[in-house]
């Protein structure tokens, strides 16, 4: 797969946040205090696009390119709790998930910079944490890689 195809498909991804009003601070805060409901339709309609194409993709096995698909599901522990609340307030906070805070960002939105610090400073403190975290709060080992590609 051409590095092109994915800095394009990112560039359109981007560009459909910013148009819906996905990445907006206030728009994002509108919604968690359920003053407008507009971006959970949005996510609803991303989620009713997305199931059938994966349902396919699983149904087929194969990649649209053709390569195998192997999805194995992930274990449920309690990491996904403490995960999904720290991400869930890091959201709710800064209204920016990851790929918002890149949005943000070429908006000229320059406040987003403290939460990509944040974001990276995350991620590094979770792969620095994990291997103490993981005994004690019985989490599985961690997965390193992206597979074989």
């Amino acid at each position: 797969m051409s590095l092109l195809f994915f800095i394009a498909s990112g560039t359109l991804f981007g560009w459909v946040l910013s148009r819906s009003g996905a990445s907006d601070y206030d728009f994002i805060q509108q919604m968690f205090l359920f003053d407008d409901i507009q971006l959970y339709g949005i996510i609803g309609t991303a989620v009713a696009v997305t199931a059938p194409g994966i349902w396919l993709l699983r149904r087929h096995g194969k990649s649209l390119f053709g390569h195998a698909l192997v999805l194995t599901p992930k274990p449920a522990h309690r990491g996904n709790l403490i995960g999904g609340v720290m991400f869930g307030v890091g959201w709710a906070m800064t209204g920016m998930c990851p790929g918002p805070v890149l949005v943000n960002i070429g908006e000229g939105k320059m406040y987003a910079v403290a939460a990509l610090v944040g974001v990276l400073v995350g991620t590094g403190a979770f792969g620095a944490l994990y291997s103490r975290l993981a005994a004690r709060l019985r989490l599985p080992a961690l997965e390193v890689g992206t597979g074989d590609g």
